[in-house]
C-alpha cells in the first residue's frame, strides 16, 4: 500500500478531491452541493447523497437569515463546539446550546419532558433568527413540530439530523411535513457531527469563511 504524502493544510482540499471523484457521475445541484460534500468528508459517508433532504429554498433561506445575524441553537454541546467559531463571528451569527442550564433541567424534571423538550421551549423565546440544529434528540423535533402546529415558533431553518432508533425516522418525517424550511437526513443516520457540518457548510456558503 502506497501511503500519499499531503500538507496539512492540503489535507481538506485533497480530500474533497476524492469525495468529487467518488461521486462519479452522480449529479448534485450547485445549491447543495457544498453541504452534501462537508457531510461526505465528515462522516466518509456516500449514503448522505441519497439521504440528505432539502426543502425547496431552504439554503436560500437559511443564508439570508444567516446573513441576518441568525443564532443556531443546536440540541448537543457537541454540535455547538464544532461549529466554528470565527465564521459565527465574522457573520454576528452566535451558537447555543441549553442542555445543560439549571432551568432547562428543573422545567423537564416539573413538566415530566427531557431536556431537549425544554430547549426548544427556551429557544422559542429568542427574539432573533433560529435556526435549529438537531444531532441527537428526536424529542427536539417532535417538539419543534408541535410549536409550529400551533403557532408558538418558526424557525428559519430546520436541520434535522438526530441518529438512532426510537422515534427518530418518524420526527424526521414530521419536520419535513411542518412546511419550514429544512434539511434533514432521512433514515436512522445522522449525530451531532453531522449536525454540526451542516451548520458550517451553510456558514461558508454565506461568506464565513
Amino acid at each position: 500500500m502506497k501511503l500519499e504524502y499531503v500538507l496539512p493544510d492540503e489535507i481538506e482540499k485533497r480530500s474533497f478531491e476524492i469525495i468529487e471523484s467518488e461521486l462519479g457521475e452522480r449529479e448534485i445541484s450547485d445549491e447543495i452541493k457544498p453541504i452534501v460534500m462537508r457531510v461526505i468528508h465528515t462522516s466518509a459517508d456516500f449514503d448522505y447523497y441519497d439521504n440528505l433532504c432539502f426543502s425547496e429554498n431552504a439554503v436560500k433561506t437559511a443564508l439570508d437569515s444567516i446573513r441576518n445575524g441568525a443564532v443556531f441553537v443546536t440540541d448537543t454541546n457537541m454540535a455547538k463546539s464544532g461549529i466554528n467559531k470565527t465564521a459565527l463571528e465574522r457573520l454576528g451569527c452566535e451558537a447555543m446550546c441549553f442542555m445543560s442550564d439549571k432551568d432547562i433541567a428543573e422545567n423537564a424534571k416539573k413538566n415530566g419532558t427531557t431536556r431537549a423538550t425544554a430547549s426548544v421551549d427556551k429557544a422559542a423565546t429568542l427574539d432573533k433568527p433560529v435556526i435549529y440544529a438537531v444531532g441527537n434528540a428526536p424529542t427536539a423535533l417532535i417538539r419543534l413540530y408541535d410549536l409550529i402546529e400551533s403557532g408558538i415558533f418558526r424557525p428559519e431553518l430546520i436541520i434535522g439530523v438526530p441518529v438512532g432508533f426510537v422515534n427518530v425516522v418518524q420526527s424526521k418525517e414530521m419536520i419535513m411535513e411542518s412546511g419550514v424550511p429544512y434539511i434533514v437526513a432521512k433514515g436512522r443516520k445522522g449525530g451531532s457531527n453531522i449536525a454540526a457540518a451542516i451548520c458550517n457548510a451553510l456558514l461558508y456558503m454565506a461568506g464565513g469563511r
